[in-house]
């Protein structure tokens, strides 16, 4: 059932967000960015960004989630969204990418930190209070628990919306995240929960 996945999805993600408070930088997990070169048995064999190997496995109950290309137009007020940006000198954040939660997910990572898709990033999730357009992009008005924060999103950052998967779209040539994998004793790590591009690759 739909509800039952995002649920699903809901708590994982919420212990990730959990660990991020503490640092992410933590021995014994990481954070994955590749795409699936071949699958030996239950391990898959991901080359990451960086061009290394990994060797990678599911949990017993992983979930997989397919991120999907969306647009402005599906972010209205009051959605839920997440958006990977960087400072910019007026105060404001100019979006890399804009994730859209689902409305199961609402309040999952809400706030604004820092984030590791560039150096000086920030990921900021929160409830979208106003749209505004701007000589350099839609300003989107993003509210969070401790305040709020204004995202400039221009033409060209990625937009994409989260929709249910399963494992069998973790195939060959499939491009991942993964916000947490767990590194086992043997150096090849596990995943609970997997982001699987679908027809985008994961911009995170």
């Amino acid at each position: 059932m739909p509800a039952q996945y995002w649920r699903a999805v809901g708590a994982i993600t919420l212990g990730l967000s959990l660990v991020a408070s503490v640092g992410w930088a933590q021995e014994t997990t990481v954070r994955v960015r590749g795409t699936i070169e071949r699958v030996d048995g239950d391990t898959y064999v991901v080359k990451s960004r960086d061009g290394s190997e990994l060797k990678l496995k599911l949990a017993a109950k992983v979930v997989v989630t397919a991120i999907v290309p969306a647009s402005l137009a599906d972010i209205k007020e009051g959605s839920y969204v997440g958006a990977a940006a960087m400072p910019m000198a007026d105060g404001r954040q100019k979006a890399l990418e804009v994730h859209i939660f689902p409305d199961a997910m609402r309040g999952t990572g809400e706030g604004h930190r820092g984030f590791d898709l560039k150096p000086s990033s920030t990921m900021t999730n929160g409830s979208v209070g106003k749209t505004t357009a701007s000589s350099d992009g839609q300003a989107l008005t993003l509210k969070y628990k401790d305040g709020e924060k204004t995202v400039v999103v221009p033409p060209d950052a990625p937009i994409v919306a989260y929709v249910p998967s399963d494992v069998s779209e973790l195939k060959v040539g499939a491009r991942i995240f993964i916000g947490a994998a767990n590194k086992l004793p043997d150096g090849s790590l596990q995943a609970a929960r997997v982001n699987v591009g679908r027809g985008v690759a994961p911009p995170m």
